[in-house]
C-alpha cells in the first residue's frame, strides 16, 4: 500500500474477496482494462495498493472504440494516469469504422484486450464490472427472455476460451491499431497464440459485491480524476435505460437495495449452472459414442459425425439435463448457436418413436430414431 493511500474498506473487501474466492493469485501478471470512469478507476487504485500484499505485476490496456469526438482526448487521459503511475499502457483503437451495437463493441474490445495479452505474456484481463452491472445485466436477460444462465449474468473468473471471437473483416485482431511497446507480432501468429492460449488467459471480474455508488464514492474520497462518458446518458441504448430509469424506480418503489439484491440472486444461480452443466456434461459422455467406436468418447469436444446417443441413459435423466446435454451437443455440432428450437426438437427424440426424425439443422446436420438409438449424422 502506498503512502498516500488510506486502508478503506473497500481495500479490505477487495483483499478480502481475492482471499475467498481464489480469483487472482498472487506473482501474476495482470492487463487492466481502464476506461477512465469511476468504476475501472476505482479498480485501478484498489489494485495499486494491494499490489505489494500480492506481488503483481499491473499494466493498463484502453479500448478507443472512437464513438465519440473525446474519445481521443479520453486515450489521452488514462494513458497519463498510466505514466503518472509508472505503469505500461496499451492502447486498442478502432482503425475504420466503429462498431454499430454495444454487442460488437464488445465483441471487438475482447479481441483487442486478447491481443494485448498475448503479445505481451499477460495472464488475467481485469475488468471493473461491479454489483451494478450484474444487477442490469440479469434484468436486461429477463427482459428479453432466457434461462438461468442469461440471469446469472456475469461471473467472477471465466477462461478466455469462453468467448466466441468475430473473424469478419470489421472486427478482426488487425483492426485493432496496438501500440504494442517493443513486441513484434503478426496478426497472422497472434490469431494462432491466441487460439492455443486463450484457455491459459483468464478474465476476472473483482468488484462484483461493489456497487457503482461505491466506487463513486471512494473515487471521490481518492481524488481520482474520473473521464464521464456522455455516451451513457444516451437513453437509447436499453442498459443506460436500466441504469437511469428502471433501477432507480425499482429502488424507489419496491426494495432500496435491489441492486445487491439481484447482484446476489445471480450469484446463487450462477453456482447452480455450474452444477447442471457438468451433470449435463457427465451425461452426454454416458450416453454418446461414435459410431464405429466401441468406447464411450470421454472428451466431446473432439467427436465427429456420425454419433450414436444412448436413449436409454438420456430418457433416466430429468428434462433439466437432457436439455443442456443436448445443447451441449449442438454447441459442437452446429456452426452457430444452438436455438431453442434446435435443442427442443433434439431432446423430443429421447422418447419420440422409432423412425422419427428432425429436419436439418443449420450446417446440414440430421437426427433420427434408431431404436435404441439417436443417429446423428450429415444428411
Amino acid at each position: 500500500m502506498s503512502e498516500s493511500s488510506k486502508w478503506t474498506q473497500l481495500h479490505a473487501q477487495l483483499h478480502r474477496t481475492l482471499l475467498q474466492r481464489q480469483i487472482l493469485p498472487k506473482k501474476q501478471r495482470l492487463l487492466v482494462a481502464v476506461s477512465g470512469g469511476q468504476d475501472s478507476l476505482c479498480l485501478m487504485k484498489l489494485l495499486l495498493d494491494l499490489r505489494s500484499k500480492w506481488d503483481w505485476e499491473i499494466a493498463i490496456a484502453h479500448c478507443d472504440h472512437r464513438w465519440r469526438p473525446d474519445s481521443e482526448a479520453n486515450a489521452n487521459h488514462v494513458q497519463n494516469l498510466a505514466e503518472n503511475w509508472g505503469l505500461p499502457f496499451y492502447l486498442a483503437a478502432i482503425a475504420d469504422i466503429p462498431p454499430k451495437t454495444e454487442a460488437a463493441a464488445r465483441s471487438w474490445r475482447y479481441q483487442a484486450l486478447a491481443k494485448i495479452a498475448v503479445a505481451n505474456n499477460y495472464s488475467y484481463i481485469i475488468t471493473g464490472h461491479t454489483a451494478s452491472d450484474r444487477a442490469e445485466t440479469l434484468l436486461y436477460n429477463l427482459i428479453r427472455g432466457t434461462g438461468i444462465d442469461g440471469l446469472s449474468s456475469l461471473t467472477w473468473k471465466r477462461p478466455l476460451e469462453d468467448f466466441s471471437f468475430d473473424n469478419s473483416d470489421d472486427f478482426r485482431l488487425g483492426k485493432a491499431d496496438c501500440r504494442l511497446g517493443n513486441s513484434e507480432i503478426s496478426n497472422e501468429n497472434l490469431q494462432s497464440k491466441i487460439q492455443n492460449l486463450k484457455s491459459k488467459i483468464h478474465l476476472v471480474r473483482p468488484l462484483l459485491e461493489i456497487t457503482r455508488a461505491q466506487t463513486g464514492q471512494f473515487c471521490q474520497e481518492q481524488k481520482l480524476p474520473i473521464w464521464e462518458d456522455s455516451t451513457n446518458q444516451n437513453l437509447q441504448y436499453r442498459r443506460n435505460r436500466i441504469r437511469s430509469e428502471l433501477l432507480p424506480y425499482l429502488e424507489t418503489h419496491f426494495n432500496p437495495k435491489t441492486q445487491q439484491a439481484l447482484a446476489q440472486t445471480a450469484e446463487i444461480l450462477r453456482a447452480d449452472v455450474e452444477y447442471l452443466e457438468l451433470a449435463a456434461s457427465d451425461l452426454l459422455k454416458q450416453a454418446m459414442s461414435q459410431i464405429g467406436d466401441s468406447e464411450s468418447i470421454n472428451e466431446p469436444v473432439k467427436f465427429q459425425l456420425p454419433i450414436e446417443l444412448n436413449r436409454q441413459i438420456l430418457r433416466q435423466a430429468h428434462l433439466a439435463l437432457q436439455r443442456r446435454a443436448m445443447r451441449q451437443l449442438l454447441q459442437q455440432i452446429l456452426p452457430e448457436a444452438p436455438s431453442f428450437a434446435s435443442i427442443e426438437k433434439l431432446t423430443y427424440l429421447i422418447a419420440a418413436p422409432n423412425k422419427s426424425q428432425t429436419d436439418p439443422f443449420p450446417g446440414g446436420a440430421i437426427a433420427r430414431v434408431e431404436h435404441p438409438a439417436i443417429i446423428l449424422d450429415i444428411c
